[in-house]
């Protein structure tokens, strides 16, 4: 694995960075604002993320490290700039303006979740026709609700839970703030390239509330309470309509088993010796366990049978039997089993970086893999003759030093900003200011440069 240096940056490779020459301003707070502008970052992008002095409110986030760096921060902002300019001055908005508007054809997008005046859509389109604005917003009126809020009104904590608990049972993954940073980064994309085909830019908006909405919709929980008539049952580890559940084994540990397909169930009988039993079970209740829903309807029955299996099994014979199947079956573990294992390691998702504050530790780059074909030259025909970005943008050049803290070689990881690290290099660069007028604007605290390393 490569070390990432917090030293100077390095130029990025071109390899896996589809997003190479867009650039996003990215005014945003805790999960799914950071989380949609390092996913664009991490595939090439040039993001900026703009925070005020000491931070925004998600800059000292649990989890910490030793040093009171939040592992929270770092953790959504790697790959980007970091500007630190004062929101409350004129003078700061003012920069942030320009930024938004001088940044070539492939800048004057914006991804916030921030309601303010001058970082509307209405006001940026004025000094970039072409804009692409993207605002997150808690409910689809525009009214405030963040992931807890919106989870418990989502439905989903009353059917998550053991069968037996009366309550709501939040989940810790906070869902919606993932997929809506996801949403919004696929909306982005989708708005830059209707403006590179029209010249146009767009206003747009996704909701967290909409985003769980449409995924309960979309998995049917919505349709099944109304075409059915009926609320979705809370059957703790089993799988609704299907059978999957969790095992004790008998040296402690716990496995996840998955049969979903008539096969899979077939070679789980086969692997723990439950075939004759569980077929006469199937006789005895005039079930057929090929089929789904029997499965399901029956499932504690069938829970009983395979449970006393595995707990007469330790967990190295339990992964010889269940090798041999196709069942799909997983060891429960937790994250510091994961960070004590060598699965992470292996992965070339993840690598080590140098992070001020925290030090070498692993950390990941892009889930989407670019694999390497065929290099014979395709496609030669001229294509999209239609003029593109018709619209006239600035053309002061922007972002002439590399970016990427990563080395090159494609899914690397890259560490997250010094809060300001790049203040100075942005007004210099990309603003094109003299240092006569970076070190007053610093002296007048309209601006802030890196912090020193906690």
């Amino acid at each position: 694995m490569t070390v990432s240096s917090p030293g100077a940056p390095t130029q990025a490779p071109t390899q896996g960075k589809p997003l190479s020459g867009l650039r996003v301003v990215e005014v945003a707070t805790y999960v799914a604002g950071p989380l949609g502008g390092m996913t664009l970052a991490q595939l090439g992008a040039e993001v900026i993320r703009v925070d005020p002095p000491g931070g925004s409110a998600d800059y000292t986030r649990w989890p910490v490290a030793a040093s009171g760096t939040s592992l929270y921060w770092v953790g959504l902002n790697k790959g980007k700039r970091s500007l630190c300019a004062d929101f409350r001055r004129a003078e700061g908005r003012e920069l942030i303006t320009r930024l938004i508007a001088e940044s070539g054809p492939g800048g004057g997008i914006v991804l916030t979740n921030a309601d303010r005046p001058w970082l509307s859509y209405e006001a940026l389109a004025k000094v970039r026709p072409d804009l692409i604005h993207l605002r997150i917003e808690g409910l689809h009126d525009g009214s405030p609700a963040v992931d807890y809020t919106v989870n418990a009104s989502s439905g989903f904590p009353l059917v998550t839970g053991p069968e037996e608990h009366a309550g709501p049972v939040n989940h810790v993954l906070p869902a919606w703030d993932v997929a809506c940073g996801l949403y919004a980064a696929v909306g982005i994309l989708g708005a830059e390239r209707h403006r590179r085909i029209t010249g146009q830019g767009q206003r747009l908006s996704v909701a967290l509330d909409d985003v769980a909405l449409a995924t309960a919709g979309n998995l049917g929980f919505l349709a099944e309470a109304e075409v059915n008539g009926v609320s979705r049952p809370r059957i703790g580890n089993h799988l609704y309509g299907s059978f999957a559940r969790d095992f004790g084994t008998r040296d402690g540990r716990r496995v996840m088993v998955v049969a979903l397909t008539a096969r899979h169930w077939a070679d789980l009988l086969t692997a723990t010796g439950l075939a004759a039993p569980v077929a006469a079970l199937a006789d005895a209740l005039g079930a057929d366990f090929s089929a789904e829903q029997d499965r399901y309807t029956y499932r504690d029955a069938l829970a009983g049978l395979l449970q006393r299996w595995f707990v007469s099994h330790d967990l190295p014979e339990v992964r010889q039997a269940l090798s041999q199947a196709s069942t799909l079956w997983s060891v429960y573990r937790s994250f510091r089993d994961l960070v004590e294992g060598d699965d992470l390691r292996a992965n070339p998702l993840l690598g080590v970086i140098e992070q001020p504050g925290v030090g070498r530790y692993l950390a990941p780059a892009s889930p989407i893999k670019t694999v390497p074909v065929n290099t014979v030259p395709v496609n030669t025909v001229p294509v999209n003759t239609v003029p593109v970005n018709t619209v006239p943008v600035n053309t002061v050049p922007v972002n002439t030093v590399p970016v990427n803290t990563a080395p090159p070689g494609g899914r690397e990881p890259a560490r997250a900003p010094l809060l300001g690290e790049h203040t100075a290099e942005i007004l210099r660069t990309d603003l094109g200011l003299s240092e006569d007028k970076i070190r007053e604007l610093h002296e007048r605290g309209a601006v802030v440069s890196a912090s020193p390393q906690r």
